[in-house]
């Protein structure tokens, strides 16, 4: 959700965070995070086998449930 490129790496590369990095620089008008309905950071979705979103910005006891129940169903 940046729109500093050189910010955004150097906060990257300060943070030491090893995995891909990807961002259109377009904050807010991002279009995968208007897909998705992106409206905080950190912003979490949990997805089924497939792929489907079935929970999203879920902590504590409400992901440890959906996810119990996800795998009961399996």
């Amino acid at each position: 959700m940046d729109d500093n490129a050189e910010q955004w790496k150097k906060a990257i590369a300060s943070d030491k965070l090893t995995w891909t990095h990807v961002s259109n620089l377009k904050r807010w008008k991002e279009p995968i995070a208007l897909l998705y309905e992106v409206e905080q950071i950190p912003c979490t979705f949990l997805l089924d086998s497939s792929g489907k979103v079935v929970g999203k910005d879920l902590m504590g006891e409400q992901l440890e449930e959906r996810i119990q129940l996800l795998l009961e169903a399996k």
